[in-house]
């Protein structure tokens, strides 16, 4: 089963559709630049299951390339390969709505195996266990998101062993191993990385802290439209319903997207 909606923080309207659409624009400028489609012939589709490819004849070297992305917090991301299949899912560790932290813990008991939450809970106060909490889902989110499952899957089926518990951000490690089934997976690696530092306070509000910058390539409006060119006449009707939606909060289905 999954995680009932009202565990998770509470979005805004037209902050989920400006994420909706810088994820779009990512894949577009991708698939412009590193396949050489010009942006009104790009052809994307989805999965039953909901995943996006490109519906492209593409052949030669990158027959087989394929994306992901993902959005959560302040950031939306995207990864690409040009063989293998790739997830991505990106995480902004927040308090539970109204929950507790070990109340929360509670009610997502099903969703990792006594192995994992033995490591979650190792961690020496509740803000560092929900940061390993969202860690660990992260991770079994972009496994799910690579092979291009839905929600119907068990996710005690997947166990993370995490290394280091400590990150440093920006630095890229690769040594966290998964079983399924309870075998090793040998072929799968998992790349984990942090981009800002979250802490909690006595106060009881979130706060972050940038220690330097991550090795991620940051892209503006500007950079990502750069190569754009128009799919339809502009609208600009759509525009100003897109700049009146108001900013009120919305369920998120999931922790991230």
């Amino acid at each position: 089963s999954r995680p009932p909606d009202r565990l998770f923080p509470l979005g805004t309207r037209l902050s989920l559709c400006r994420f909706t659409i810088a994820g779009r624009l990512l894949i577009r400028k991708l698939i412009a630049e590193k396949l050489c489609i010009p942006w009104n012939e790009i052809h994307l589709q989805r999965t039953s299951k909901g995943k996006p490819f490109l519906a492209n004849n593409v052949f030669g070297i990158y027959s087989n390339y394929n994306f992901n992305v993902s959005h959560q917090g302040d950031y939306a991301v995207l990864a690409a390969e040009p063989e293998l299949q790739v997830g991505i899912d990106i995480m902004k560790t927040n308090l539970p709505g109204n929950a507790s932290i070990p109340n929360f813990f509670r009610i997502m008991e099903r969703q990792f195996t006594e192995t994992e939450w033995c490591v979650i809970k190792s961690m020496s106060n509740e803000w560092m266990q929900l940061d390993m909490f969202h860690r660990h889902w992260a991770l079994k989110e972009s496994f799910l998101k690579a092979i291009g499952v839905g929600i119907g899957f068990n996710l005690q089926r997947i166990e993370f062993n995490v290394s280091p518990l400590q990150l440093e951000v920006g630095k890229v490690y690769k040594e966290t191993k998964m079983l399924l089934d309870g075998d090793k997976e040998e072929e799968w690696t998992f790349e984990v990385r942090s981009i800002e530092i979250y802490f909690f306070n006595n106060n009881k509000q979130s706060q972050h802290h940038k220690r330097n910058q991550p090795q991620f390539t940051l892209l503006t409006f500007e950079d990502l439209v750069a190569s754009g060119i128009p799919i339809t006449p502009e609208d600009s009707a759509c525009w100003d319903n897109f700049c009146s939606k108001q900013e009120h909060p919305v369920k998120q289905n999931s922790p991230s997207r």
